[in-house]
């Protein structure tokens, strides 16, 4: 099985939450698991807006920060390309969608997800809408 997280759910490896367990789960699960190159800066922003609201020590977000940097080298990550921006516009013209979850969903298709991971309920829908099968991460 081929499958694509949005950041709301992969950040879900990183950082013990609900759902946590289940992402992990479906990783094992998958063949190949693919990540929009935005991932990885959107869940350093996440981090470090947990680090200034005192969420998490330095020490531990420069730990998760390791983690991620080793485990980006085995993934599969899709470049924000033409194709991928001109399906991301059609979608936002379709659906009500942030821009950046439109990417995820528009990098999921042009790479043939066989499942798209997310946590957020609205991306989920329209991943949904746009022909993807969906799996929902609370």
């Amino acid at each position: 099985m081929n499958t694509f997280f949005d950041s709301s759910a992969f950040a879900k490896r990183y950082v013990e939450e609900t759902g946590s367990d289940e992402v992990e789960k479906i990783c094992i699960k998958s063949d190949l698991i693919a990540l929009s190159s935005i991932c990885f800066p959107e869940i350093i922003s996440a981090l470090n807006r947990r680090l200034r609201e005192n969420n998490i020590v330095k020490s531990d977000y420069l730990l998760i920060k390791a983690k991620m940097i080793e485990e980006f080298e085995s993934l599969e990550i899709v470049n924000v390309v033409p194709e991928v921006i001109s399906k991301a516009i059609t979608l936002l013209e379709k659906y009500n969608l942030r821009t950046l979850d439109a990417l995820h969903i528009s990098s999921a298709i042009l790479w043939n997800a066989d499942l798209f991971i997310s946590a957020d309920k609205r991306q989920i829908l329209a991943a949904k809408k746009a022909g993807l099968k969906v799996k929902y991460i609370e």
